[in-house]
């Protein structure tokens, strides 16, 4: 125990560790339990945490405060009688447009009824207030909308389109996601860790530190959220869960593998404990420094939410590791080895099958690691031509569910009796009011505006609207869109600027460009410093930054094709290829750092081509449950019926699958049999002896085990 410093000491203390649980305890009861349930208050879910900050479109969105609120968004309500329209059906209609006038939420004035050229329908515009609550009040104020005007009989159906629609239906999906993700997050530890373990126990520790992480995280955000500035809205709190619970539970998964193997070295379980942490740390560190670090990178992104989402994400990160060395060890000790029940790990006792399993895949490995290794390069590029599947231009609005809900529906309607445009999404144009007339000669001379509506002056500014030809979320409105802002940039001393829904949806595509052709690299970037300063090594962080890569691409592959061929979707939303590459490059690099750590610490005394052998040994049962648990949590996210969302967690749950069972296990191992003591270049430890890589799997059980206190 002398040897071990004062914070392992404490943290694993004979009487220490009673002083960790209470503070844990109390911290948790007093402080940040209470706190963590007035996150959801806390959220920002105004329309502009959305968007692209800096943005042309959003600059107009705020302009727009001066004429209207710039909050607001639309609702439609289309009547439908495909024998035409009659004057009850009109004079419901009107009835309607005066009662949604006064109804909570609509901020007016609204417009319409609107007859279609055809006869045969009716619509009418209702302005929906988003305001700070954003979201969380949406799906109410439609749910008004639609209890005014009903549903229709008699032959006429009543539908609801528009943008609020849209919006009321995408929170209704999202509703009850934190509650399903948690007992989906729970069902798979629970039994991941009773298969892995064969414990009935065992599995308390690690769900209630994970737990205790979310908990601890939720509540440091709002007091960051409420007095520091930061900004957290719905799209945080879910992926919120879904880290700090996989990620809470691989590090106590990895810090009880280290602690089972010491127990059979140790009689006393504090001393085991001592040699188990200082050992585990800085692994665990390292992959907790690695994602947070890859997650900051974040806040460069033009991307409001996606900018806002690092941070948020990289403290529920740090929480979770100080709780995995601080009141995990602490635990374990307090219950001892009957936590283990029924097989308990005694003094001498052997290693688990997983181990011996794990041998036995590395001894054949190392047979032919060069032939290994190229193969399944190969394999894993094969299956990455299903990038050219990937179509990440955003979802239009009647693609982005798994169903057809009500503004789906509604905009079928809506686009059988009306000009493309006509759907309460005009184009925008604000500039100096002493160019009125230019700037609505501009409007509506271009092909793609149908018609155009009266300037409004106020403040020194002029308002116009157009309404598009096209559908406002097709190539064809965003075309527009671009020839727009090219004729009135060009008219002099108009300040002119083009926004609106469509506009929005361009710079949005834009910035997501953006965001990946800066980010990739930049996270790239980050991990490689962390990677080199870790393993003192250039070599190996190439290596493993390479096969993570490979991974990444594999995994957007398979996953285009399964969302392409299998499930139909049409496109995948623009977020998709950053989101994913972040998650999948800082988490999979994670179980590389376990891997390699293990590695390099017993090549000191075996040499590298042996200890890739051992390292395999010794982390591949932690791995892979480690891998199972947080491919499970992103799984749940596709039972939310959004597309974007069942494609943001089909990918990464099949990237950390690839990483898990195929990258780490075989491609690394394979590579680091094949290299040596090359893999460390240019360290000292890469001019250490090292057997040759025919000789490699020549190992005895003495050489599975660490060095005497590590």
């Amino acid at each position: 125990m002398d040897r071990e410093n004062g914070v392992t000491r404490f943290v694993c203390g004979r009487w220490s560790k009673w002083v960790v649980l209470v503070a844990w305890l109390l911290l948790t009861m007093i402080v940040v339990g209470p706190l963590a349930g007035k996150l959801t208050s806390a959220e920002n879910n105004d329309y502009a945490q959305w968007l692209p900050g800096k943005a042309e479109a959003t600059r107009v969105l705020n302009l727009q405060k001066r004429f209207q609120n710039g909050d607001d968004v639309p609702a439609v309500v289309v009547y439908e009688r495909t024998s035409g329209i009659t004057p009850a059906d009109q004079a419901k209609a009107a009835a309607d447009a005066k009662a949604l006038a006064g109804a909570e939420g609509v901020a007016g004035p609204v417009t319409g009824p609107i007859a279609s050229s055809d006869g045969k329908a009716l619509q009418t515009v209702v302005p929906i207030t988003m305001g700070k609550d954003g979201s969380s009040k949406i799906v109410k104020r439609v749910d008004g909308v639609e209890k005014i005007t009903g549903t229709g009989g008699g032959g006429m159906s009543v539908h609801l389109a528009g943008m609020g629609t849209y919006v009321a239906d995408t929170t209704h999906a999202y509703s009850g996601l934190n509650s399903t993700q948690l007992l989906g997050t729970i069902l798979v530890v629970v039994v991941i860790l009773l298969f892995a373990y064969r414990s009935p126990v065992l599995w308390i520790l690690p769900f209630l530190c994970a737990m205790l992480a979310l908990t601890g995280s939720q509540g440091f955000i709002y007091l960051l959220a409420k007095h520091a500035g930061l900004t957290v809205n719905a799209q945080d709190t879910a992926f919120l869960l879904v880290l700090v619970f996989g990620a809470g539970t691989d590090y106590a998964l990895l810090l009880l593998s280290r602690y089972r193997e010491e127990l059979r070295r140790h009689a006393d379980r504090h001393v085991a404990m001592a040699v188990a942490l200082r050992r585990a740390a800085p692994p665990i560190v390292a992959s907790a420094a690695t994602v947070s670090v890859a997650l900051l990178c974040l806040q460069f992104a033009q991307m409001n939410n996606t900018a806002g989402l690092g941070p948020v994400l990289a403290i529920g990160i740090v929480v979770g590791l100080v709780i995995s060395l601080t009141l995990m060890p602490a635990l374990l000790v307090i219950f001892g080895r009957w936590i283990f029940w029924p097989r308990k790990p005694l003094v001498g006792s052997d290693e688990v099958t997983s181990a011996r399993l794990w041998a036995r895949a590395g001894t054949r490995i190392a047979r032919r690691p060069r032939a290994i290794w190229i193969g399944t390069a190969v394999v894993l590029g094969f299956l990455s031509f299903g990038l050219f599947q990937v179509h990440a231009t955003g979802l239009a609005s009647q693609d982005s569910f798994l169903d057809k809900p009500r503004s789906v529906l509604g905009q079928e309607v809506l686009a059988r009796h009306y000009a493309a445009g006509q759907n309460g999404q005009p184009v925008v144009v604000i500039g100096n009011a002493g160019a009125a007339s230019r700037l609505r000669q501009a409007l509506s001379g271009d092909r793609g505006i149908a018609s155009t509506t009266e300037p409004v002056q106020k403040d020194g500014l002029v308002y116009l609207e157009g309404t598009l030809r096209a559908q406002p979320d097709t190539r064809a409105a965003f075309d527009t869109v671009s020839r727009l802002r090219t004729a009135v940039h060009a008219i002099g001393g108009a300040d002119a600027k083009v926004g609106g829904q469509t506009a929005l949806t361009k710079d949005t595509n834009s910035a997501y460009d953006h965001d990946t052709l800066l980010l990739i690299p930049l996270v790239l970037l980050a991990v490689m410093v962390v990677l080199t300063l870790l393993l003192r090594a250039l070599v190996a962080p190439l290596v493993l930054i390479g096969t993570v890569v490979l991974s990444y691409l594999a995994a957007i592959g398979i996953s285009s094709v399964l969302f392409h061929d299998v499930f139909g979707f049409k496109a995948t939303d623009t977020s998709f290829p950053l989101l994913v590459f972040v998650f999948l490059v800082s988490l999979g690099v994670d179980y590389n750092i376990f891997l390699m750590t293990r590695v390099r610490e017993d090549a000191r005394r075996l040499g590298t081509r042996r200890a890739a052998l051992t390292g395999l040994t010794a982390t591949g049962g932690v791995i892979t449950s480690a891998g199972l648990v947080l491919a499970g949590t992103f799984a749940v996210l596709t039972t939310v019926p959004v597309i974007s969302f069942i494609e943001m967690g089909a990918a990464v749950s099949i990237g950390i699958l690839l990483d898990t069972f195929v990258v780490r296990s075989v491609l690394v191992t394979a590579l680091t049999l094949d290299m040596g003591r090359l893999v460390w270049l240019p360290s000292g430890l890469a001019k250490r002896e090292d057997v040759p890589v025919e000789d490699a799997g020549d190992i005895g059980e003495m050489d599975l085990e660490p060095a005497p206190g590590g």
